[in-house]
């Protein structure tokens, strides 16, 4: 099974992200709201309280380099899913036969 590309995220969304966390006060509800997975909120909540969520050394990710990882790991996504429904229309056709 093929790996889904890893999701790179700009400084600003995740410094917002984890004051979010603070608004509402619940880290799966800010999870779903933006489409990430609780424990990716959760190691940014840990490193920002760490003082190390965006260090002087780590690489500037642009609104644009944060949407092309988006939009390959969402392709990446929905070939997977692709494969297996023609899988599984191939199991049931051979099955009615």
């Amino acid at each position: 099974m093929k790996r889904i590309p890893k999701q790179e995220y700009t400084a600003e969304f995740k410094e917002q992200a984890v004051k979010r966390i603070g608004e509402v006060g619940s880290i799966s509800r800010v999870a779903t709201e933006l489409g990430l997975v609780e424990q990716t909120l959760r190691n940014w909540a840990k490193a920002a309280k760490a003082g190390k969520l965006n260090p002087p050394g780590a690489p500037k990710i642009t609104a644009e380099q944060m949407e092309m990882s988006r939009l390959r790991a969402e392709v990446a996504r929905l070939k997977m899913e692709c494969d297996i429904l023609k899988k599984a229309a191939a199991y049931f056709a051979k099955e009615v036969l």
